[in-house]
C-alpha cells in the first residue's frame, strides 16, 4: 500500500482540532474575531501533520468535481463531456465546451472554494509561532499557498489577496489588482523557494517545486498580460529552469507511462506529485467518467462507469505515425474482456467509435469517441481512484524552457535548436520503434499546428441521414504550432491544455490567442478575450459586496 504523507495522527487532531476547515472556503464568510497566534507546542510528529488541511485542499482543486481538471481541460479543444444520447449528462457541460460560461456554473463556484479553501488553511498555520518560526516548514506552507494563490490568478485574475488569518468583525476582503498579485506571488516565491529543503520526498514540495511554480508564473506572463509584454520574462523562466535541471535530481522516465500509474512515487521525472490511496484519499475518476459500462469488463474494474467523456477527433489527429502516446492515451475500436472475450451490449459488439455526432444536437451516441486509458486501471480497482497526480513533471521544465528559447530566437548561449533539441529529448521514448521520427527541428516546432480548427458537428440522427456542420479554420496560422502540438501529445489531460492555448496566438490577430480566436467541435470562434478567464461565482459576489465581476460578464 502507498504510503501517504498527509495522514492526521490521532494526537495532532486531539490538539490542533482547530485547524480543520468546517466549509468555510468563502472568505466573505469567514470568521475573524481569533487570535492572530497560537502557543501550542507543536511536536515533531504534529509539525508535520499540520501540512494535512493543506494536502487534502489540494486534491480537492485538483480532482474534486468540477475541479480544476475538470475546468481546464472541458473548456479546451482536447475533450469534454456532451448530451450523451441514452445516458444523460450534458447541461453543464456543453455550456463549458462552447464558452458560454457565467457565474452560476458550478465549475467555478468549485474552484473558488477550493482554492480559497486551501489559502485558509496556509494562513491559519502560518499564525502558529512555531512554525512561523521553523524555516523550513513556514517556507513551504507559504509556498503551499502561493500555488493556490497561483491557481485563482490565472483562473479568475482579479482576486482578493490576503496573508492574514483573523481579522476583525466584519472585515471583507478586496480584489487587488492583476500585476499587485502577480508580483506579490514572484516576491513570496523568490524569498521562500531556497528555504524549502531539497529532498525528494514524493507528496512533498521542495525547493525545485517553489522554482516550478515561479518558472509557470513567468512563461505565462505575456499571455495574462498581452498589452504589456515583456521577453524578460521567458529569460527569467529560463534562468529558473535551469535550477532545476542543474540540480541533477529529475530526470525522464524510461516510458511515458511510468508517470500515470496508480504508484508513482518510484518515477525520477516527478518533481511534485500528488498522493492518492483507496481509504484515506479517493481521487481521480478518470476511468469512471470516461468508460462505457459493459466496457469496464476490459479491467474487470468495479466503479461505475457511464461514458461521459468524449475526445474530438481534430486533436487525435494531430498525432504522428509510430507516436506509442497516442496507444497509451486513447482506446478505441471494437472491445474485448480482461480474457480477450468480445464485450457485448444488446447484441452488438461494443465499439468506441472516432467519428462524433455533437456535442447537443443530437449530442453523442453511447459508443461514439475514443475512450481515456492514460491512468492506470487495475484489475478489481474501483478504476482510477486510487491514482497519483504528477502535478509538475520533468518533462514539462524541458518543453518550458525550449517555449522560451524558441519565443526569445535563443538565450545566453543557446539557441533554438538547442531548444529543438530538448524537445526531441522528450519525444524520444515516445518513438522508441523508429527513433529517427523523434528528432525535430525549429523549423517544424515554429511552424504551423497540424490541428485542424474550425466547427465540425454531424446533427442527423444515428442511422439516419448526415447533417455536417463544417469550417475550415485550420492550424497553420498558430505562432510555434508544432511546439504547441507537442504539448498536446505530451501533457493531455493532466490540466495542462487551457493554459497553454491561451498562451499560443494566431498569427496577425491582434494578440488572439487559439482559446478564443479558434473552433473546435461545437464551439465556435470569440470576438474577444473575456474568457481567458473566468467569472467570479455568484456565491462569492453575494457574499462580499466589495467583489466586482469580470469584465465581458455583465453584472452576473
Amino acid at each position: 500500500m502507498k504510503t501517504i504523507y498527509n495522514k492526521i495522527t490521532a494526537s495532532f487532531i486531539a490538539a490542533v482540532s482547530a485547524l480543520s476547515l468546517t466549509g468555510c472556503t468563502d472568505l466573505s464568510e469567514e470568521t475573524y474575531s481569533v487570535l492572530t497566534s497560537e502557543k501550542h507546542e507543536f511536536t515533531e510528529t504534529e509539525l508535520k501533520a499540520t501540512f494535512a488541511p493543506v494536502y487534502s485542499s489540494l486534491r480537492d482543486v485538483y480532482w474534486g468535481w468540477f475541479g480544476m481538471s475538470d475546468t481546464n481541460d472541458m473548456s479546451s479543444d482536447v475533450w469534454g463531456v456532451p448530451s450523451r444520447i441514452g445516458i444523460g449528462w450534458g447541461d453543464l457541460y456543453v455550456s463549458m465546451h462552447k464558452h458560454e460560461f457565467n457565474s452560476d456554473l458550478d465549475f467555478f463556484e468549485v474552484c473558488w472554494n477550493n482554492n480559497y479553501a486551501g489559502v485558509n488553511a496556509c494562513n491559519k498555520i502560518l499564525a502558529y509561532e512555531q512554525v512561523q518560526n521553523n524555516v523550513e516548514t513556514n517556507a513551504q506552507i507559504r509556498a503551499y499557498r502561493a500555488l493556490y494563490y497561483y491557481n485563482l490568478f490565472d483562473l479568475f485574475r482579479n482576486i482578493p489577496l490576503d496573508t492574514e488569518f483573523a481579522h476583525e468583525d466584519g472585515w471583507l476582503p478586496e480584489q487587488s489588482k492583476p500585476e499587485a498579485t502577480f508580483a506579490w506571488i514572484e516576491k513570496e516565491l523568490l524569498e521562500v523557494a531556497d528555504n524549502c529543503g531539497e529532498s525528494v520526498e514524493f507528496g512533498k514540495l521542495n525547493k525545485y517545486t517553489a522554482y516550478m511554480i515561479l518558472a509557470k508564473l513567468y512563461l505565462n506572463h505575456d499571455a495574462w498580460f498581452p498589452n504589456a509584454k515583456d521577453s524578460k520574462y521567458y529569460q527569467k523562466c529560463i534562468d529558473v529552469l535551469d535550477i532545476i535541471i542543474n540540480s541533477g535530481r529529475y530526470s525522464l522516465a524510461a516510458n511515458y507511462k511510468d508517470n500515470f500509474k496508480e504508484d508513482i512515487s518510484s518515477s525520477p521525472e516527478i518533481i511534485f506529485g500528488i498522493p492518492f490511496e483507496n481509504k484515506y484519499a479517493g481521487g481521480n475518476y478518470m476511468a469512471n467518467l470516461w468508460m462505457h459500462n459493459a466496457g469496464r469488463a476490459t479491467w474487470n474494474f468495479s466503479g461505475w462507469a457511464t461514458g461521459g467523456g468524449i475526445v474530438f477527433p481534430q486533436f487525435l489527429d494531430i498525432y504522428e505515425e509510430g507516436d506509442s502516446r497516442y496507444t497509451d492515451t486513447w482506446l478505441g475500436g471494437p472491445q474485448y474482456d480482461i480474457n480477450g472475450q468480445p464485450i457485448y451490449l444488446d447484441g452488438e459488439q461494443l465499439n468506441y467509435t472516432k467519428e462524433l455526432h455533437s456535442i447537443d444536437n443530437p449530442g453523442c451516441y453511447p459508443m461514439e469517441s475514443y475512450r481515456l486509458q492514460k491512468f492506470e486501471i487495475l484489475s478489481g480497482d474501483f478504476g482510477t481512484s486510487y491514482d497519483d497526480v504528477a502535478y509538475y513533471r520533468y518533462a514539462d521544465v524541458l518543453l518550458m524552457k525550449a517555449e522560451c528559447l524558441l519565443r526569445l530566437g535563443g538565450y545566453n548561449g543557446e539557441t533554438e535548436e538547442d531548444a529543438a533539441r530538448l524537445v526531441s529529448q522528450v519525444r524520444a521514448r515516445a518513438f522508441k520503434s523508429d527513433p529517427s521520427r523523434a528528432k525535430v527541428t525549429a523549423a517544424q516546432l515554429k511552424a504551423g499546428s497540424k490541428y485542424k480548427y474550425g466547427h465540425r458537428e454531424n446533427q442527423g440522427k444515428l442511422g439516419g441521414e448526415d447533417k455536417w456542420i463544417i469550417t475550415e479554420e485550420g492550424g497553420d496560422d498558430i505562432e510555434f504550432g508544432g511546439l504547441l502540438d507537442e504539448l498536446g501529445r505530451e501533457f493531455v489531460c493532466e490540466n495542462h491544455r487551457r493554459g497553454d492555448i491561451i498562451r499560443f496566438n494566431i498569427k496577425g490577430s491582434n494578440n488572439m490567442n487559439v482559446y478564443c480566436g479558434k473552433s473546435w467541435f461545437c464551439k465556435d470562434a470569440e470576438a474577444d478575450r473575456h474568457s481567458d478567464i473566468f467569472p467570479i461565482p455568484r456565491t462569492a459576489l453575494n457574499g462580499n459586496s466589495k467583489l466586482k465581476q469580470n469584465d465581458g460578464y455583465g453584472t452576473n
